[in-house]
């Protein structure tokens, strides 16, 4: 693959850390949810971000596969995702669980559809959590 963008995110502390980005764009409090035996204490937990990121990326997927037709997405389209964090069946580590919940306001009910099918295919975050993604993990020294 071609790789167009590549960022990297920095944390240390894991999930009760800090997270920079490279370019300075983001700097983060972590916080671990009181479910995951955290506090309220006001930081961004990586669900959160995860979240986040790929309800933006499902939209502009949306508009990518619009403007292909050529349709346009309407003014106050939404994508909320949903993600919940939980101990696998296998009981070895943890999966996640995604929602998508997708509101394309006038749109035919038909082409609404027919366009979230297709950002299904096109959005990179679906496509991982269909089909993984190739990783390369190593030590820094």
């Amino acid at each position: 693959m071609e790789i167009l963008y590549e960022t990297r995110a920095r944390v240390v502390g894991g999930r009760t850390g800090n997270a920079t980005i490279d370019d300075g764009a983001l700097a983060l409090r972590l916080t671990s949810p009181p479910a995951l035996g955290g506090s309220d204490s006001g930081g961004t937990n990586p669900e959160q971000l995860f979240a986040t990121s790929y309800a933006a990326c499902f939209l502009s997927a949306l508009r990518f596969v619009a403007h292909r037709r050529p349709l346009v997405v309407p003014e106050g389209s939404a994508v909320v995702a949903s993600v919940g964090i939980g101990m696998r069946e296998d009981c070895a580590g943890f999966g996640l669980a995604v929602t998508l919940s997708i509101s394309l306001p006038g749109l035919e009910p038909s082409i609404a559809a027919e366009l979230v099918e297709e950002a299904e295919q096109v959005c990179p975050y679906s496509h991982l959590m269909r089909n993984g993604v190739d990783i390369s993990v190593g030590i820094r020294d």
